[in-house]
């Protein structure tokens, strides 16, 4: 977008503002305060979920007023849109082949060492060293258990060691627990045997905590004094769909599946038999459309609600001014579209997920921004806002975006990367290339078969027509900037090509 949309409130964070009393009086020089950081990101949202877009039929008021007195972002794209990849990305500014998470963290993966690495210096650790007081609550989905003996199954939900947590001092959190209405939690220094269940719906009870952590009530452990850094991972949106209160229902249960699944490119009758090889996509479950669509909508707009009441505590504190409020995702849900359900695969629904930003200090209202936004971008991008830059590691994939965001100069990327890798092997899998106008995909099976995919997201919005054999020159652009990305972030799949 032009410089000449940009509107923003004076620039205060770096203002010294210098009074001079009297003649023989020093200059009183104040300096502004840091800015708190709510990062909210339930998981399983797609951008086209979010009401504002008038996409999906999605009531999300409180979001969409949060949009009108911020700004969106409408090109942030999950670089690999799968819960446990996507996480470690956030938290370190990091690829997945050179922060150890190529795919879901669980115990079949504890073999491989696919964790959050102690290692690597993280969001969190950035902040708590810039005098921040940090905190996470919900769904963390970043530590593959270590199998338990005699036991077949694979073990999702893990607890993280205190040495692991990367300096937050407040903790209200789980590995991965599927069960929102009887969620379950490890609170702050609770040992791994010391699990406290509750009976309420999981973003209900953690809006409830995380009010209490705004008004620094109980045991939540926030210094007054300290600026803070909260995160906030709903599961819902996430499956199991049916558990969601009946209340959020209501918009929804009367309208027919065509009022609800309006996306054209939703086929509930293929069992998308051309994706066989990839072992990511959610294949012949689309018919789970017709049951689940009402409960995934009812349970953005229960999400909502939630938020909502979140940021009028914060409201009613006098946070809101100089707090940075951002609602994400770590990916969308096909929902049907493409004969698919779920993520983990590079069509718009799964990869575009919602990115609103607010901080009235800084940031003007009303406005939209088509930056390509990546998930290594989020971190720099933010504790440069923040001013919270003392010990950024200089080994970053991620960029720094923060001047384009406040005044449309700087450098933007100019496209995204796509990523689908295998447990214990950073070589394999898929890549792709997202601009602001195509996607572009090279899947390559394990027997060696190539397929590559070019989608013209302008002309084709929905992604229904494959160009990559009509359009050879075109197919082959895309392809020599793929692979000189790929060569600059020094990807190990490059070996397939040598």
């Amino acid at each position: 977008m032009g410089k000449s949309s940009f509107f923003y409130a004076p620039y205060l964070f770096f203002t010294i503002l210098v009074s001079v009393l009297s003649c023989e009086e020093e200059p009183k020089i104040i300096v502004p305060e840091q800015p708190n950081l709510l990062y909210i990101f339930p998981d399983q949202f797609r951008n086209a979920s979010l009401g504002l877009h008038h996409r999906d039929p999605v009531h999300t008021p409180n979001m969409d007023k949060l949009a009108s007195e911020g700004l969106v972002l409408t090109n942030a794209i999950s670089n690999f849109p799968l819960c446990s990849p996507h996480r470690a990305m956030l938290m370190t500014g990091k690829l997945p082949y050179n922060n150890q998470v190529l795919t879901n963290s669980n115990s079949q993966r504890y073999k491989y060492n696919n964790s959050w690495q102690r290692h690597d210096v993280s969001f969190s650790d950035i902040l708590i060293r810039n005098g921040y007081d940090a905190g996470y609550v919900g769904k963390l989905h970043l530590t593959s258990p270590r199998p338990i003996a005699g036991k077949d199954s694979i073990i999702w939900d893990a607890y993280t060691p205190k040495e692991d947590r990367h300096g937050f001092n407040f903790w209200y959190s789980y590995g991965t627990y599927d069960q929102h209405f009887t969620p379950h939690y490890w609170i702050n220094d609770a040992k791994e045997e010391e699990l406290t269940y509750i009976n309420e719906w999981s973003p209900k009870h953690e809006a409830d905590i995380i009010i209490e952590y705004i008004k620094n009530k109980k045991d939540t452990m926030r210094n007054k004094k300290k600026p803070f850094a909260l995160f906030w991972s709903m599961n819902p949106p996430h499956p199991p769909y049916q558990h969601v209160p009946e209340k959020y229902l209501e918009p929804y249960k009367h309208r027919s599946l065509e009022e609800l699944l309006i996306r054209v490119n939703v086929d509930l009758d293929t069992k998308a038999e051309h994706l066989a090889f990839h072992k990511g996509a959610t294949r012949g479950r689309a018919q789970l459309a017709k049951e689940h669509v009402r409960n995934h909508f009812a349970m953005i707009t229960g999400v909502d609600e939630q938020i909502g009441r979140v940021l009028q505590a914060l409201k009613k504190e006098g946070l809101d001014e100089n707090t940075i409020v951002v609602i994400s995702s770590d990916h969308g849900e096909m929902m049907g579209s493409h004969g698919l359900m779920s993520k983990n695969i590079w069509y718009e629904e799964a990869i575009n997920v919602p990115f609103i930003i607010k901080w009235p200090k800084r940031i003007g209202m009303g406005l939209k921004n088509d930056i390509l936004l990546g998930t290594p971008d989020i971190m720099p991008t933010l504790v440069n806002l923040m001013g919270a830059t003392k010990g950024v590691p200089s080994d970053l994939d991620g960029q720094d975006l923060s001047d384009q965001l406040l005044t449309g100069k700087g450098e933007s990327p100019s496209y995204q990367l796509y990523y689908y890798i295998e447990e214990g092997r950073p070589e394999s899998g898929h890549r792709g290339i997202r601009t602001k106008q195509y996607t572009y995909v090279v899947a390559i099976e394990n027997s060696g078969n190539i397929h590559k995919y070019v989608f013209d997201n302008l002309a084709d919005p929905y992604q229904m027509q494959n160009l990559a054999a009509r359009n050879i020159l075109l197919q082959q652009e895309l392809h020599a900037k793929l692979l000189d990305a790929l060569e600059l972030k020094k990807d190990p799949w490059l070996k397939n090509f040598r």
